[in-house]
């Protein structure tokens, strides 16, 4: 197969001069092609170089979506200069229609892209919870989504005073967690504990029951100020976290990690009346907390009887009182899950106080 080229040479007849006729093969149109016999003396247009600085700025951008963005928004107008270029000063139909369509396709591109960027734009409370839970365990901002889906993207608000469960009532339906405010646990009217934004509502209540086990809270909630919270449904999210296991790690890792936070924020309450403190955390002895001492009580321990070796001046002693009754045997495991030392009962000279139970050793080893 042969092509056949018109060559011309420099001479009369136009520009380029005129060229001989000849016919070369593929390899001699590839290897040696024609040539320009002559340059142009005037240069092209400001239309031209306008458009040629506004492509070379374009091709700086970055990656990512923002630098698409960057990229397209000036490739388009540059190759629109172009397209000015070869309709007012070139006047070559083929240069005026290829630059119309790539400014048409950078136009189609940067729709794409901000289509993209709405689409992936979530409210200002689930991107500041992604920041702050999820972004520092570099957790992929589609799975983000699709634990933002289960809630529905709905934030709920409580009032200050309103109650987001009541002991013994409210049915363990649902997981939430504080985006703002601050909430008060209570228990029997005792307060136990607060929760702060970014901290899981009711965390243990999740994690005492089985997904086939219905229950009631044991705790009362209390908002202190006016909060907002998400709520993912209980049975939404145990068919998430059963599809998905990466998504089931991650809530079992901030579950465990929020309840061993209150865990702390309840040993640091704790102490024992003889001024040491309890470790709840500690698995070798149980402290079970009895009724509080009445004001009218003068001593809370004993004093022993005197020696019999007393001086005559001293008045007779009065006879010892009768000694307390024996403790009730308790269950193997006390209603309260308050964990002390090991070494606290036998360091301590003092004799167990009335109205509170004893500390009781567990099988397991001294620490």
């Amino acid at each position: 197969m042969t092509i056949r080229f018109d060559r011309r040479t420099a001479g009369e007849g136009g520009e380029w001069g005129r060229m001989s006729a000849s016919s070369l093969s593929w390899d001699q149109a590839i290897l040696q092609p024609p040539v320009c016999d002559a340059w142009k003396e005037i240069m092209e247009g400001a239309a031209y170089h306008l458009a040629s600085c506004i492509v070379l700025l374009g091709y700086m951008g970055g990656s990512g979506i923002f630098g698409s963005l960057y990229i397209f928004g000036f490739l388009a107008p540059g190759y629109f200069c172009y397209a000015l270029w070869g309709w007012l000063s070139a006047c070559g139909l083929d240069i005026f229609t290829w630059n119309m369509v790539l400014v048409l396709a950078c136009l189609l591109q940067l729709a794409h892209l901000a289509y993209r960027l709405r689409r992936d734009t979530i409210p200002e409370e689930f991107d500041l919870l992604y920041k702050t839970m999820y972004l520092p365990l570099q957790v992929p901002l589609e799975v983000y989504k699709e634990i933002v889906k289960c809630c529905e993207e709905q934030v709920q608000s409580l009032v200050r005073d309103q109650n987001y469960a009541v002991e013994g009532k409210t049915p363990i339906d649902r997981l939430s967690l504080l985006l703002s405010g601050r909430v008060r646990v209570s228990q029997d009217g005792q307060f136990l504990h607060y929760v702060f934004p970014y901290q899981f509502l009711d965390s243990p209540e999740w994690e005492s029951l089985r997904p086939s086990e219905e229950g009631t809270f044991q705790v009362t909630l209390t908002a202190e100020t006016d909060c907002s919270f998400i709520t993912w449904p209980r049975k939404k999210l145990y068919l998430l976290l059963r599809k998905d296991r990466y998504i089931a790690r991650l809530f079992s890792s901030h579950l465990g990690y929020d309840i061993s936070e209150k865990l702390y924020s309840l040993n640091e309450k704790l102490f024992a009346k003889f001024g040491l403190r309890f470790d709840i955390r500690l698995p070798s002895l149980y402290h079970v907390l009895g009724p509080a001492s009445s004001e009218g009580e003068s001593e809370d321990c004993e004093e022993p009887p005197p020696a019999s070796g007393q001086a005559v001046s001293e008045p007779p002693p009065q006879p010892p009182p009768p000694p307390p009754p024996a403790p009730r045997p308790r269950a193997s495991r006390p209603d309260s899950d308050l964990l002390a030392s090991g070494n606290l009962l036998r360091s301590s000279p003092h004799p167990l106080c009335k109205g509170r139970a004893p500390l009781a050793p567990t099988q397991t080893p001294e620490l």
